[in-house]
C-alpha cells in the first residue's frame, strides 16, 4: 500500500511565499506564529462543506485574527480536510471554501491542509503534529513558539505532537473529557488571543503556582504544561456539551 503524501501548503496574498517579516522582537514574549483550525474556530462547521456560499464566520473570528495581524505575527490556517478522500470534496472545492475565508478574514500566510482519511495513516491529519510542523516549516519559526487554537481535543494534541502550545476554544462539539485535557481553554476566540498577545510577569519562584491566564500567558517559550507540578492553564470556559457531529462516528476528528 502507498503511503500517503504530506499536506497541502497554500500560500495566502501576501506574496510568493506569504509571509510577513514581523515587526515584534523574534525572541521577545510574543508568539512566532498563531495557527488556527478552520471549522468550528474561524468558521462554523458545516461538514464537508465545498460551497463557499455557506461559509459563516465563527463569534469574533475577524476581531481575533486581526488583533494577531496587528502584533505583527503570521497567521496560519491548519484544517483536515478528509472529504478529499471520502470523495465528498474536490480540490477545487477545498480551493473555493478556502477564497472565500479569506474574503471574510483577509489573508493568511499559509494554509496546511490534510485531505487523507483517517484509515490512510498519513502523518499530517490532526491529532498527527505533521499540518502543525509543515505550516511551522513554512513560516521558518519555531514549532515551540507557535501557537496552536481550535475547538476540539485533535487541535491541541497536534500542538502537543509538535511541540506548539495548544489553546482551545469548546463549543458545543467539544467532548468534556477534551476540555478537561487541554493545557490551556479560552471562553472564546477572541479571549484566546488575549492569552496569545498579553504578557505575563516573569515566571513565578520554584514552588509557587503561576498567575490565572484568564489576563495573561508567559512567554511562549516554556512547555505547554509547565514545570513538572505546576497547575495547567485554564481560565474559565463554557461548559461542553457532548460532540454531536453529524457526518462522523462520535469522536472522529474532523
Amino acid at each position: 500500500m502507498t503511503r500517503p503524501t504530506g499536506p497541502w501548503l497554500l500560500s495566502g496574498r501576501n506574496g510568493p511565499t506569504g509571509v510577513r517579516q514581523p515587526p515584534h522582537d523574534p525572541g521577545g514574549p510574543l508568539p512566532a506564529a498563531v495557527l488556527f483550525d478552520r471549522d468550528g474556530t474561524l468558521v462554523a462547521d458545516v461538514p464537508y462543506n465545498g460551497d463557499p456560499s455557506r461559509v459563516a464566520l465563527m463569534p469574533g473570528a475577524r476581531e481575533a485574527v486581526d488583533a494577531v495581524r496587528a502584533a505583527g505575527i503570521p497567521v496560519g490556517v491548519v484544517t483536515n480536510q478528509s472529504g478529499v478522500a471520502r470523495g465528498l470534496l474536490t480540490p477545487r472545492q477545498v480551493e473555493d471554501v478556502r477564497l472565500r475565508v479569506e474574503e471574510l478574514l483577509g489573508p493568511f500566510d499559509v494554509w496546511a491542509v490534510c485531505p487523507h482519511g483517517p484509515g490512510e495513516g498519513c502523518g499530517c491529519r490532526k491529532p498527527a503534529p505533521g499540518l502543525v510542523l509543515a505550516a511551522c516549516r513554512r513560516l521558518a519559526v519555531p514549532p515551540g513558539r507557535t501557537v496552536v487554537i481550535g475547538d476540539i481535543g485533535a487541535d491541541v494534541e497536534a500542538a502537543r505532537a509538535a511541540g506548539a502550545h495548544g489553546i482551545l476554544v469548546p463549543t458545543t462539539a467539544t467532548r468534556l473529557e477534551e476540555t478537561a485535557g487541554a493545557d490551556t481553554t479560552a471562553a472564546d476566540l477572541l479571549a484566546a488571543v488575549r492569552l496569545v498577545l498579553d504578557p505575563a510577569p516573569a515566571a513565578a519562584p520554584a514552588g509557587q503556582p503561576r498567575r490565572n491566564p484568564g489576563t495573561a500567558t508567559g512567554e511562549w517559550r516554556s512547555s505547554p504544561a509547565g514545570p513538572a507540578g505546576a497547575p495547567r492553564r485554564h481560565p474559565a470556559a463554557p461548559a461542553a456539551a457532548p460532540r454531536g457531529h453529524p457526518a462522523l462516528p462520535t469522536g472522529e476528528p474532523r
